[in-house]
């Protein structure tokens, strides 16, 4: 997951408060039993402050939030003490695995998670954690191909459409390698994750020959880029290139017949022996209460997977393709996984490609 940096955010976080309001009961003391507070270690801009407003009001737990800005962060943090300091991380699906391998997260006992049933079998079951035994989507925030469709005068329909040489300068992506080494590694007929040394070479070899096309590496706000005119396409996150859309209607989401180059998960997970089991699990719990997660992607318009908040959601965000994914494109997508010790081969990938 990254971040959006937005001008509307302020305005969305006033109406995530006015929208939860009636969410829960009017308690304003914990509940016998409950901690006074729990701690939260979450992506940066990825869940508003009004949901966790909401909880303490309800239950009477604060929730206090820290931020992070990798998995990598994230995980060293965790390494380096964290176990004892938080409760409820969002790790993104490639890095789980790792994360129970070094006992970082512990199994979440569902029972205590009823509104799990609210959650898209799309996301639910896949090869980080079968049987979500340690996970429970949060959002997607895959990267997707956004294209200006005034500005375009050939249609786009795969990767290589890219490689036009008319499209020199035209083109922002986001400074992220692993989606848009992935974006190569499809366009040439392999796995977002395929790590064998003469596919990479491969993957390598089409960068060499996109580069000139590619004005602007952004993953802070890649949307400025389309928004203003800059560039016409955009490999960029889906939560920007649903703001970008809102900006301009020119601007068209394109499905590359090769499929989505950057599709990850970001879960909720439980962090191993916690003193807060009950109170996290709860947290997690509210999390997918259709109406708090309807405010959370009214704030940060990434992919929901929560299908019982969908029925709740704005026109605006149904209607946009960038947010609402279709559930069966994400059923059918090859999510990047963790590709182990060849990581540094993709690093230097990168690294030359960028010069």
């Amino acid at each position: 997951m990254k971040r959006i940096l937005s001008l509307v955010t302020v305005a969305l976080l006033a109406l995530g408060v006015v929208s939860l309001g009636g969410c829960g009961s009017s308690k304003t003391t914990s509940q016998d039993g409950y901690a006074q507070q729990i701690s939260f270690f979450q992506w940066t801009e990825y869940t508003p402050q009004s949901v966790l407003d909401s909880f303490k009001q309800k239950y009477g737990i604060t929730v206090k939030m820290t931020n992070f800005s990798s998995n990598e962060e994230m995980i060293a943090k965790l390494q380096a003490g964290g176990l004892s300091e938080y409760d409820v991380v969002v790790p993104s699906n490639y890095a789980v695995k790792g994360m129970v391998a070094q006992n970082l997260i512990q199994p979440i006992n569902k029972d205590n998670i009823p509104n799990f049933k609210n959650l898209d079998d799309s996301f639910l079951n896949r090869d980080y954690d079968p049987g979500n035994k340690y996970t429970v989507p949060y959002l997607s925030s895959p990267v997707v191909l956004a294209v200006n469709t005034k500005k375009m005068t050939k249609p786009i329909t795969s990767y290589n459409d890219l490689l036009d040489p008319s499209l020199k300068d035209q083109i922002v992506v986001v400074d992220d390698e692993r989606p848009i080494i992935g974006a190569a590694l499809l366009a040439t007929g392999h796995s977002l994750n395929d790590t064998n040394d003469n596919d990479l070479k491969d993957a390598e070899n089409w960068l060499k020959k996109l580069r000139p096309n590619i004005k602007v590496f952004d993953s802070d706000s890649p949307k400025t880029a389309l928004i203003t005119g800059e560039c016409s396409i955009g490999l960029i996150y889906n939560g920007e290139a649903a703001l970008a859309i809102k900006e301009n209607p020119d601007i068209k989401i394109v499905w590359p017949k090769e499929g989505i180059s950057g599709l990850t998960i970001d879960n909720l997970s439980v962090v191993k022996g916690t003193k807060h089991e009950k109170e996290a699990e709860l947290f997690i719990n509210y999390i997918l209460d259709p109406a708090v997660s309807k405010s959370i992607s009214e704030a940060y318009p990434y992919t929901n997977p929560n299908k019982a908040a969908h029925s709740l959601l704005s026109q605006n965000y149904l209607d946009n393709p960038a947010s609402n994914i279709p559930f069966d494109k994400i059923k059918n997508s090859e999510l990047l996984n963790d590709v182990g010790a060849s990581l540094s081969q993709f690093d230097r990938i990168w690294t030359e490609f960028k010069g």
